[in-house]
């Protein structure tokens, strides 16, 4: 089983969110339709950014929590390394 880090983002340069899940599909459906009360579903973060799979569980927690701890600068290197343009990555991993 895979488990993934994610950012999610508002729009570009815009609000962030880190999170963790072992089902990334199901996750971020649930950020864009609002399933969940909390901190995507007040500043409307919905858009999936970023995204690294890790090889079990705890390695994704502590990754995500390293990232957290992250300077705001940084998180939008991390994005724009991968993702210069800040497409929603989310069609491309659901089908």
């Amino acid at each position: 089983m895979n488990y993934y880090v994610y950012l999610l983002a508002s729009e570009r340069n815009g609000t962030l969110y880190v999170g963790v899940t072992n089902n990334l599909i199901r996750r971020v459906w649930e950020h864009k339709n609002d399933v969940v009360d909390g901190f995507t579903k007040r500043y409307s973060v919905h858009q999936l950014v970023w995204f690294e799979a890790a090889d079990n569980p705890s390695a994704a927690i502590l990754r995500e929590k390293q990232i957290k701890k992250w300077n705001r600068s940084w998180k939008l290197k991390l994005i724009e390394e991968k993702n210069p343009q800040w497409i929603d990555l989310y069609n491309s991993i659901a089908g």
